[in-house]
């Protein structure tokens, strides 16, 4: 992986990499948000069974790094949990690189603990008390590492610049954080709500021996007097509290594999994937039923 990201990063600094590729042939090389992977992967999957031609390869870093990269030319489209900022959509703009930004999920935030642990109920209010180290102080709490759209989340939520209490810890991945809390009782993980649904068989056996904890908003939220847990019927009647969307931004500025790609991800196969995957489309697929009298 690190030997692809600097290939692409010195190839497109000397004018090497040629943009050759077409909506049905050729290599592009696609930056994608860690965060994401196992939604990106099924979908880059399908996408090449149906067009053998193409070579979509996606590379995975944490989010503050593909938006380096992005703003920096060294790559052209990137998978984000976000929408680029005034500033950085100038700075693109100014470059003749102006970015496409195309919502085509939602995700939530999953707060999981041992399936041994006693908790299942946290509002938002005392989610932000623990990252802020003023409660439940006697648990560690674990996410990924400190580079993540993730964190950059809890960092928004939390009102802190940093995380750093003497019980919380980053570590390197999702499936870290879903280990650790399978090992630890007295553990509270922070991770995407897409790594627990079907995981792979590396991490299949830790993520069955963790449970998802219900989440109550704010007193702002209209339904703030219950608590929820992640599903796609909670996030599109908005009332799972910790939610984020994702978006494909493509600064490739022609009609070729990338901006393929991100049809794709839009297109009614696409949002089914997603569908099955049990994250939310952006489009919710229509469902045809004929009724036989």
């Amino acid at each position: 992986m690190v030997v692809m990201v600097a290939f692409v990063m010195c190839n497109r600094k000397s004018g090497k990499l040629k943009e050759n590729d077409t909506a049905i042939s050729g290599k592009a090389f696609l930056m994608a948000d860690e965060s994401f992977k196992p939604i990106l992967e099924e979908e880059q999957y399908v996408f090449k069974s149906l067009y053998p031609d193409t070579k979509p390869e996606l590379l995975f870093k944490p989010e503050s790094e593909v938006i380096k990269l992005l703003l920096s030319d060294s790559i052209r489209t990137a998978i984000l949990s976000r929408e680029l900022n005034a500033e950085e959509v100038a700075s693109l703009t100014s470059r003749t690189l102006p970015p496409e930004t195309t919502p085509f999920a939602h995700d939530a935030i999953a707060i999981i603990v041992n399936e041994r642990s006693n908790d299942t109920l946290i509002t938002v209010n005392e989610l932000k008390q623990v990252l802020n180290g003023k409660l439940m102080t006697d648990k560690n709490v674990v996410f990924d590492n400190p580079n993540s759209s993730l964190v950059r989340y809890l960092k928004e939520l939390s009102g802190s610049k940093e995380l750093k209490q003497k019980n919380i810890y980053a570590l390197n991945n999702n499936k870290d954080v879903i280990t650790y809390v399978s090992e630890n009782p007295n553990a509270i993980g922070i991770v995407g709500f897409n790594w627990l649904n079907e995981p792979d068989d590396d991490y299949a056996a830790a993520a069955a021996k963790v449970k998802i904890v219900a989440v109550k908003g704010s007193d702002r939220d209209k339904a703030s007097t219950q608590y929820f847990k992640p599903s796609q019927i909670t996030l599109a009647l908005k009332q799972y509290p910790l939610s984020r969307n994702l978006y494909y931004i493509n600064c490739t500025g022609r009609e070729g594999l990338a901006t393929a790609f991100a049809d794709f991800l839009h297109s009614d196969r696409g949002q089914r994937i997603i569908l099955k995957s049990g994250l939310l489309p952006d489009s919710i697929p229509s469902r045809e039923i004929n009724i036989v009298k």
